[in-house]
């Protein structure tokens, strides 16, 4: 019945859109898509597309067909309900055509790094290495709390990139955190929370190069000062990383995420029938006699240095530039690719060398690499599409155009505005690094002369880029922390929004307290926001706990 349902709700919705834009924007001949500007470009119907597939995706619980139909109403509304300019525009569009995503050499050379790094996974699987990794580990951290706060540490000390760090600190972890039932879902949580949010305060992360790049030329100061100057006001990033800490020691699971908890702990990780992981070749843990930490730790090790040296190269530092410029300069999918082609190299002669695996063992790995993370590449894909689509109707323009409009009868309120701006787009779009793209040169645009409150704004719109990515199920590095965790990518969606929202929700008081003490005062006494909303988070998650006991105790008396 349940099938039947997401069919109906889906083909209703996908028709009636569908009729109704090309009755209402029907065009003629399809025109040239050179030099072609949409009739709803701009508008509030620029974000429909998104809010389509989130919605579908969250009622339906399946990802793969509403993130194509968002991508296929976004072509209708493109093309004004001209067929043949919407299938050009959906599949060939230079700025937004599936098929022009997939070969985008940024986009294709993610997709490569997720392959070699998936056949990195799939080969310490085989080779018993992960296994060895969990017993040691389960000498040293015995308890469930103490395999979520190594989670925790893994993502802090990665800080490098989002996408590497999830699927490092997913396949490193996922054995141990398995040992200690703690869900799947959980862990794609803890591994969210901390890969984004550490890459955005950390000044040498591919993310600090994004925002240097995002501010616009022509401005007084110093973009990576400005950024050092955001860390202490980035709320969202902090308040999520404390979050995860509390969640992890107070025991605190609420929402969707405590019926994976309470399953976990009777022995089902995934809680809901479908185990798209489960099944996969390679996925499974395999246990060898003799098999050494040391088979884990080296490739590990190898990965992290190799993967910054490779960016730093495709920098330019080894051609006289410093480290801090050559982080700022650097290719990040190109220098992954180049530290997980050298990881995959060395592991395969330390392996060969060692007696481990032989060549064709070594060799199975690859295609069974490429099998694993097939889904979550589509995912990825598809979620390119849509984004794609969602820019060739203008989100962008119209979201300047309404911060603009009200940017300057709004200063004292301005992070607070900004901040849920940020978070909202970041949502639709699914795109932290767009959003912050947009946002910040009109910030940079309302304070040129007020350096505090601009240092503040700024940091609203990194955090709320963060927060947006983070609950939006088109996002990227939500996609990738469902495969380093090998969750299903709903199930992550579903559980990580009230978590999100609550971290959100405390951020959103510091940035309102922040405007306001800079705009009164103009000092750095704003600061002072930042500890505050650290210590409401604090009695936020004791509250919560507080209420959880009574609530349990109560069901617990009426049984």
């Amino acid at each position: 019945m349940k099938k039947i349902n997401k069919f109906g709700i889906m083909t209703i919705c996908c028709v009636v859109l569908l009729v109704v834009f090309a009755l209402i924007f029907r065009t003629n001949p399809a025109p040239e898509m050179q030099d072609y500007t949409p009739k709803v470009y701009a508008s509030v119907l620029s974000l429909l597309p998104p809010v389509v597939a989130i919605v579908l995706a969250l009622v339906t619980k399946e990802v793969y067909s509403a993130l194509f139909v968002g991508s296929i109403v976004g072509a209708f509304l493109y093309s004004g309900g001209n067929i043949e300019l919407a299938y050009n525009a959906l599949l060939y569009h230079e700025q937004g055509g599936l098929v022009v995503n997939i070969t985008d050499l940024s986009h294709a050379g993610i997709l490569v790094f997720v392959i070699l790094l998936a056949t990195i996974v799939v080969i310490m699987n085989k080779s018993g290495s992960a296994t060895a990794f969990g017993e040691w580990a389960s000498k040293h951290i015995h308890t469930r709390v103490g395999a979520q706060l190594a989670t925790v540490l893994m993502g802090v000390l990665i800080f490098v990139d989002d996408g590497f760090n999830c699927f490092t600190v997913g396949s490193v972890m996922r054995p141990i955190t398995d040992r200690h039932g703690v869900s799947r879902a959980k862990l794609a949580y803890l591994i969210d929370s901390t890969a984004a949010p550490i890459c955005i305060i950390a000044p040498i992360s591919s993310w600090a190069a994004a925002v240097a790049y995002a501010v616009p030329e022509g401005v007084t100061f110093n973009p990576f000062q400005m950024f050092i100057k955001t860390i202490p006001y980035n709320m969202y990033a902090l308040v999520t990383i404390l979050m995860v800490v509390l969640v992890s020691v107070l025991k605190v699971d609420f929402g969707p995420m405590k019926l994976h908890e309470k399953n976990a702990l009777k022995g089902d990780l995934f809680t809901t029938p479908d185990r798209e992981y489960q099944t996969e070749a390679g996925n499974t843990a395999v246990k060898k006699e003799g098999a050494k930490i040391s088979n884990l730790l080296i490739p590990v090790i190898v990965l992290i240095v190799s993967c910054i040296t490779g960016m730093v190269y495709t920098g330019g530092f080894f051609s006289g530039e410093s480290f801090m410029n050559a982080f700022a300069n650097a290719d990040s999918a190109k220098g992954l690719i180049l530290g997980s082609v050298f990881t995959l190299i060395v592991t395969f002669f330390l392996y060969t060398s060692r007696g481990v695996m032989n060549f064709k063992e070594l060799m199975d790995c690859l295609p069974a690499g490429f099998r694993t993370f097939c889904a979550p590449m589509i995912i990825l894909v598809l979620s390119w599409n849509l984004s794609g689509m969602t820019s060739l109707l203008g989100a962008a323009d119209f979201i300047k155009n309404v911060m603009n409009s009200t940017a300057a009868s709004l200063q004292m309120f301005l992070p607070f505005v900004v901040f849920l701006v940020s978070v909202f787009l970041a949502f639709a779009t699914g795109t932290s690094w767009g959003t912050f793209t947009i946002l910040i040169p009109i910030v940079c645009n309302v304070f040129p002369d007020q350096y505090e409150m601009l240092a503040i704004s700024i940091a609203a719109c990194l955090a709320g880029a963060v927060c947006g990515d983070h609950c939006s199920p088109i996002s990227d590095t939500t996609i990738m922390s469902s495969a380093g965790a090998q969750s299903n990518h709903i199930n992550h969606v579903r559980t990580q929004m009230p978590y999100a929202f609550t971290a959100a929700g405390v951020s959103a008081v510091g940035y309102l307290l922040a405007g306001i003490i800079v705009f009164k005062t103009e000092s750095s006494l704003a600061l002072i926001a930042t500890p505050i909303a650290l210590g409401l988070m604090v009695a936020v998650m004791l509250i919560i706990k507080k209420f959880q006991g009574k609530k349990e105790l109560s069901s617990a008396s009426t049984e």
